[in-house]
């Protein structure tokens, strides 16, 4: 094996391991930001992705853990108390949720990958087809 072998392996291992900077270079590293997006966005597409959809409502409900967590522990002692609350408060919920067996990250990049393509006007939801469709279903009168 040449040094030019070992180095590829080197970068293969490393490229794996540093896998997860393609999810902060999709989501942060853009060089014009997505619009905010609202409730009722969330909402929707946890309404139209069957997969994804439950699993990022769960998440987004785990928060509540997270922040009451930080609450009691700004109640104890101010910073590190808040700190300790929120990561015991998600540490609950991760359990609670059973966000374990989730693919949280997949979830996000998902509704990313959604919001996008809302944004940019390329996202046509099933309904609209499908009354674009029944609009064809009508007899032409004679």
């Amino acid at each position: 094996m040449g040094i030019g072998e070992h180095f590829e392996g080197v970068k293969q291992h490393w490229a794996s391991n540093l896998a997860f900077l393609d999810y902060f270079k999709k989501v942060y590293g853009r060089a014009e930001p997505l619009p905010k997006w609202s409730d009722a966005d969330v909402n929707e597409f946890i309404a139209s992705d069957p997969v994804y959809g439950p699993q990022l409502k769960a998440l987004r409900e785990s928060r509540k853990f997270a922040l009451a967590g930080a609450f009691v522990g700004v109640l104890l002692a101010t910073g590190f108390g808040a700190i300790t609350g929120a990561v015991l408060g998600s540490e609950v919920a991760e359990h609670w949720y059973q966000l374990y067996k989730m693919d949280k990250q997949g979830a996000n990049l998902r509704f990313i990958y959604w919001w996008e393509d809302k944004v940019s006007g390329l996202f046509c939801p099933p309904c609209a087809i499908l009354s674009s469709l029944s609009s064809y279903d009508d007899p032409v009168p004679v």
